[in-house]
């Protein structure tokens, strides 16, 4: 939706075709800033990731047993806590609402930018959309409201969370902090009651695959199972890389978002751990390898249910609420600022009188909805999802080493320990999960790519030549091609 202030040609310094539209196409596409402090933050990063801590995780012992999980957890772990720290370091440079697209968008042009924004939209419109599903089915198995079908539960899902997404950015934050909070105190539970009947030997009783190359008791698929189980691994930390798309609304983000997301990924390294060990240790990994509810399993060997299992039960709705709900934030932001740029049609960065950006999360809620409804295969959504994700991380993380390469002398608030070593380190294993996304959905794969190639075809044929100059993620990128051409003259 153009409005008739685009019309003005822009300087020299921004990408080709853009426009610099009026003060007004601004006010209507503006955050409402100083609404999250440390603290939410801090739950929304824990938020976005605590649902793949009570199940999907355990899948990758079915691909690496309890050794192949565990090496790929502990690799997963290290590319997510060194793509974090690259990710604070430009956030405190861009403390923006593009997130991710913003930091690529100066490294690597306007292409890089693009590719970078959608990958991260598909993993944050497919993952609620897979949520979803996993809620409807929770419900069903808990015999709640008497549902013999999900569809009505994913409806409500949206409808009710999208809700309090419109009503406010604070109160979205604070309902999310509250649930998590449920969640990770349910985690701690879980562990202190699974440990107390944790075996040693039940961590590799899964049967070694004959001709496995470097097949053991404890890498029961062999070597190539280590790499297999990667996605899996990413479950215990996949979506915390999304709390720089709430800088715009962040009171003092350049100090908030490191010192919120360093504490993040710390909780989260450790809920990982206890989880994992303790889950595996009180049932063994055999019986945990393909079930839907892993932890509460862990805690009924004899399979009778108890007191602590249906707290656990319970405690993983509220963990899936805490993700879905995050998520749905998080996809509403990227494709706010990829909307108000012109990446994407305009007219759905528009925000409401309480500054939500109303039509960001209505059409992505109404997408996923359908494709829940549609399909109910929320397992091959996730996995596209994360195929988007992988892409993602790879671009956020090749941005931190081009800048830092070409601009050596850019104002950075905060500093990424280890340099490009620490954003080389994620940049090669983020490749490497992608190539493992194949191995374990190439279908999901392909799907993705095939999202990709439409987005591409809209940018490379209409949008590249609609951006607007004065979006902040663009300016940036303007300024950085001003500075460069006056050192040339």
């Amino acid at each position: 939706m153009a409005d008739s202030t685009e019309s003005q040609t822009a300087p020299p310094s921004t990408a080709p075709d853009a426009t610099s539209p009026g003060d007004a196409y601004l006010e209507r596409r503006t955050l409402r800033r100083g609404s999250a402090g440390p603290l939410l933050l801090t739950g929304l990063g824990v938020a976005y990731v605590v649902s793949g801590d009570f199940s999907g995780w355990n899948n990758g012992l079915a691909q690496g047993g309890f050794g192949g999980l565990a090496i790929a957890s502990i690799l997963m772990g290290l590319m997510y806590t060194c793509l974090v720290f690259a990710l604070a370091e430009l956030a405190s440079v861009l403390p923006t609402a593009g997130g991710g697209y913003g930091f690529a968008r100066r490294a690597l042009g306007t292409w890089g930018g693009f590719l970078t924004g959608t990958a991260i939209l598909i993993e944050y419109v497919l993952a609620p959309a897979a949520i979803s599903i996993f809620i409807g089915d929770y419900v069903e198995s808990l015999g709640l409201f008497g549902l013999h079908s999900s569809w009505p539960v994913y409806l409500a899902c949206f409808v009710i969370f999208i809700g309090i997404h419109l009503w406010g950015v604070g109160e979205a934050l604070r309902f999310s902090l509250i649930v998590t909070a449920v969640a990770v105190a349910a985690l701690v539970v879980f562990a202190l009651a699974a440990l107390t009947d944790f075996h040693v030997d039940t961590l590799n009783d899964i049967p070694v695959q004959a001709g496995a190359f470097g097949a053991s008791s404890w890498l029961p698929f062999g070597i190539l199972g280590i790499w297999a189980a990667f996605p899996f691994g990413m479950w215990f930390f996949l979506g915390v890389e999304g709390v720089p798309l709430a800088a715009e609304e962040t009171k003092d983000p350049v100090r908030s978002l490191p010192k919120a997301m360093a504490a993040a990924m710390g909780i989260l390294l450790l809920l990982a751990l206890i989880t994992f060990v303790a889950a595996t240790g009180a049932r063994g990994s055999a019986a945990l390898q393909s079930v839907g509810d892993p932890l509460v399993q862990a805690l009924q060997p004899d399979g009778k249910p108890t007191t602590v299992g249906r707290i656990v039960n319970y405690a993983g709705l509220a963990g899936l609420v805490a993700s879905f709900f995050s998520l749905i934030f998080a996809g509403s932001r990227q494709l706010f600022a990829l909307s108000r740029a012109g990446y994407l049609p305009r007219f759905l960065s528009l925000t409401s009188r309480r500054k939500a950006p109303y039509l960001g999360l209505l059409v992505p809620g109404a997408l996923g909805f359908a494709l829940a409804a549609a399909t109910g295969d929320g397992a091959r959504m996730l996995n596209v999802a994360v195929f988007g994700a992988t892409i993602s991380y790879a671009l956020m993380a090749l941005s931190h080493i081009v800048l830092r390469r070409r601009e050596p002398g850019l104002h950075r608030p905060y500093r990424t320990p280890g340099g490009i070593v620490t954003s080389t380190v994620a940049f090669v294993l983020a490749l490497a999960a992608l190539a493992a996304t194949f191995l374990v959905d190439k279908d999901a794969a392909f799907i993705a790519l095939g999202v990709y190639v439409v987005a591409l075809a809209y940018f490379a044929f209409y949008s590249r030549h609609r951006l607007v100059a004065a979006a902040p993620e663009e300016e940036f990128a303007a300024l950085a091609a001003a500075e460069a051409e006056l050192a040339r003259d």
